[in-house]
Order: structure tokens, then C-alpha cells, then sequence
């Protein structure tokens, strides 16, 4: 039986431990420094979002090529668009060193149209491969892919401009792409090729309209039957009989289509200088690419400026399976100035400051200038977002401009970058 000395000191030790329970319980936990909100969190839901997905080389190998697109969340198991206004980039290179371009050139046909429906986009570039096998370089095309289109006659017949995959060619894929990520005023564009843009190459303006004429151009000559007999086993014919020195130049080792400066110069010093030139001249804020593969990752080199998005997707390489993942928002910013005229419109303002808890974030965000061209197609067509007009008007005042780039893997998703800043409409 208990003492009376223990019945006490039980009796103290319970009041004393509850005291301390409702204490801690209701004394403020400085301790606990949340991280503040980001301007686009404290100011509410984004009024307008644009996500671009981007996916690199696929060399003929159309179920990688569907993992990828499913892990972007663009199709569904029945390989149908899903994306809603999503848009698609592929950056070239579909044909050689695998079996099925052809399956996957269908399946870009069919998506093309899909997505259309939904108010989704997909933009095709043309890569250095299908250059190749129209103008008879098929040193790389497999037995295997002449066998998908039933022979060397009829894959012929299918490239020439007017067979369904030399028409298409013509008519949905261009050598590079400009993509505004809005249709607002000072909206980011990015600049799409298959390899590294030069910032002296002679042809480089107006950009793209010059590159996608020149580009069109030598398609179409290549393409004009009779196609020239395919090399091997015949003897290398080299460009098409009348074509210019700027289609040349256009083919060359320096050439859009071909240079990889941006991703092997080891230099960074100096591809960060090549990627302000472009940014500049182009009125792009990314310079996005495939063409060199890095089996492990897509590579981000100058604070995301330059992004190379070849990962060796096709089990011709075997590397890794990745997308590149582009969320463009805008918020409204909350108004303080009760009572203050509103009504003047500034320059868009840099938001230096990003939340740690995001990793990487760009130095500075880019005060994009130049037009937002929209011309993205082989003939330079100008390819405006029909609710453009309406969505302009409909948006007024003061946003938070929000991009967030990440690397998008079979287990994983990695951050690349952030950029915030305010901007007036």
C-alpha cells in the first residue's frame, strides 16, 4: 500500500507535468521559421498557365518514345493526347539507327492533330538525320526501318515532297522554332534547333524566318523527284543540284543542324558569352537543343540558359529516359496601395530574391526584348494563338511571371531553374 509522502509526490508531479503540457501548448514556437511564401503563393492562383514539354533525339525507337510522352503525362496508354494546351517540342532526329521512324512519325501526325483539338500544340524540328535520308545519306538507316516501309522504292516514294512523309516534312517540321510562352506583352520565347545555334553564323537573322527559308528551301530541292539513288550502296551525291551557298551553309559542320558548340565547349566562360550574344540577337531567353547526348541527364550550362536535352533516349543508345518540363505562370499581385493611381505601367521588374527551398535559381531574370515572333513552321507562316487577342485584353495590372524548369526522368523529376519577376499588362 502506497504512502501518504508517495501519494503526494504523485499528486505534484501530475499538476506539474500538466502545467507544462498546456504551456507548451500555447506559448508561441519561435523556434519554427517557416519558409515565407513566394510571390505567387501569397498572392493567390495563377490567372494563366503555359507548361512545354520538350523531348530530344528518339532515333526510331517508338516504344521509348511513348514511355517518354506517358512519364510527361501527354498520352495516355492508347498513345492519344492528354496534354489539353500543353505543348510538345521534339527537337529532331526521329529517323536512323533504329527500326520504327516510321511509327513514330505517324504517331507526331496523329498527336499534331489531337492536340490541336484540345488547344495544345506539337512543333517538329527538323534534326541533322532527316537531312541525311533526304538528300540519299542513309548510312545510318537500318534494314530493319527499309523492311517498316516496304522496301527501298516505297520508303523512297513516302520521302519525296509528294509522298506523305516528305509532304509532311515540308509542312510541320522547320529547321528551329521561336516560342513565346505567352501571348503577353514581354512573354519569354525560348529558341528550339536540333544542334547548337552559332552566334556567328551568317544566316542567323532575322531569326527564325532566315534558318526555316534556307531550311526549306533544301528540303524541297532534296525531296523534288526523282529522289537520287540512297548511299550505300551507291555513291554519295551530296547536296541537291542547284542549291545556294546559304543552303550550304545552312548543311555545313557550323550549321545549325550540325555544330555542337554550345554542349562540348568545355569553355564556360565562353558559351555563357555565346548565350548572352544570343539571347540578345534572338529575343529568346533559353537556347534549347539536342543533337549530343549526355547518357545521364539533360545539361543545363549558364544558369539554364542553354539547355541540352539529347539523353540517348533510343535503346540504339541506351541512355537514359528523359523530358525536358517548362510551367509558365502568371499571378496577379495583391494591390497595397488602396487608393493610389494604378493606372501607370512600368518596365517588367527583376525579382532577385527566390525562395531557397526551390535549389537553383537563375542570377537574374531576363528583361526579354525583341518581337515575340511566332513564326515556327517551315514556311515562316505566323502560328498566332487564336484567343491571343481576347486573353490580352482580358488581363490588366501587375503579375507575378513565374517559370520553373525541371528534368523530368523515369523515377525522378529535377529542378534546373526559377525565374520570377513583376510585370505590367
Amino acid at each position: 500500500m502506497p504512502t501518504r509522502q508517495a501519494v503526494i509526490l504523485v499528486g505534484v508531479l501530475a499538476i506539474a507535468l500538466l502545467y507544462l503540457l498546456i504551456s507548451n501548448s500555447t506559448a508561441p514556437k519561435s523556434e519554427v521559421k517557416p519558409h515565407p511564401p513566394s510571390p505567387s503563393t501569397e498572392n493567390g492562383e495563377p490567372v494563366f498557365r503555359q507548361r512545354l514539354v520538350a523531348v530530344g533525339d528518339l532515333h526510331g525507337d517508338i516504344q521509348n518514345a511513348q514511355k517518354v510522352l506517358r512519364m510527361a503525362g501527354l498520352i495516355d496508354s492508347q498513345a492519344n493526347w492528354i496534354g489539353g494546351q500543353d505543348i510538345l517540342v521534339q527537337t529532331g532526329d526521329i529517323v536512323d539507327r533504329g527500326a520504327h521512324a516510321l511509327d513514330i512519325y505517324k504517331l507526331m501526325q496523329k498527336l499534331r492533330g489531337q492536340a490541336a483539338g484540345k488547344g495544345g500544340r506539337v512543333l517538329s524540328i527538323l534534326g541533322n538525320h532527316e537531312i541525311m535520308n533526304a538528300i540519299g545519306d542513309w548510312r545510318y538507316v537500318t534494314q530493319d526501318d527499309i523492311k517498316e516501309f516496304g522496301g527501298t522504292k516505297r520508303r523512297q516514294e513516302a520521302l519525296a515532297k509528294d509522298g506523305w512523309l516528305g509532304a509532311e516534312w515540308l509542312a510541320n517540321y522547320s529547321v528551329t522554332a521561336k516560342v513565346p510562352l505567352s501571348p503577353y506583352t514581354h512573354s519569354p520565347a525560348l529558341s528550339f534547333t536540333h544542334g547548337s545555334l552559332r552566334p556567328s553564323f551568317p544566316n542567323l537573322l532575322p531569326y527564325p524566318k532566315k534558318i526555316n527559308e534556307l531550311g526549306y528551301s533544301l528540303l524541297s530541292k532534296a525531296l523534288t523527284p526523282p529522289l537520287v539513288p540512297p548511299y550505300p550502296p551507291n555513291p554519295y551525291s551530296g547536296l541537291p543540284k542547284g542549291h545556294t551557298r546559304e543552303e550550304a551553309e545552312l548543311y555545313a559542320e557550323g550549321g545549325p543542324l550540325w555544330w555542337r558548340g554550345l554542349a562540348e565547349r568545355e569553355d564556360e566562360k565562353q558559351v555563357c558569352q555565346w548565350a548572352e550574344e544570343l539571347k540578345t540577337k534572338l529575343g529568346v531567353r533559353r537556347i534549347i537543343g539536342g543533337h549530343t547526348p549526355n547518357f545521364e541527364r539533360i545539361v543545363s550550362r549558364c544558369n539554364g540558359s542553354i539547355i541540352i536535352i539529347d539523353t540517348g533516349i533510343s535503346s540504339a543508345y541506351g541512355g537514359v529516359l528523359s523530358a525536358l518540363d517548362i510551367v509558365y505562370t502568371l499571378t496577379p499581385v495583391k494591390d497595397r496601395t488602396e487608393g493610389k493611381d494604378t493606372g501607370h505601367r512600368q518596365d517588367p521588374l527583376m525579382i532577385a530574391s527566390f525562395d531557397p527551398s526551390y535549389g537553383t535559381s537563375a542570377k537574374k531574370a531576363d528583361i526579354v526584348k525583341g518581337e515575340a515572333e511566332r513564326q515556327i513552321d517551315a514556311n515562316e507562316n505566323e502560328n498566332e494563338n487564336t484567343n491571343a487577342s481576347a486573353e490580352t485584353s482580358a488581363l490588366k495590372g501587375r503579375f507575378i511571371e513565374r517559370e520553373e524548369v525541371h528534368a523530368i526522368y523515369e523515377k525522378r523529376k529535377k529542378l534546373i531553374v526559377v525565374e520570377e519577376r513583376e510585370i505590367s499588362l
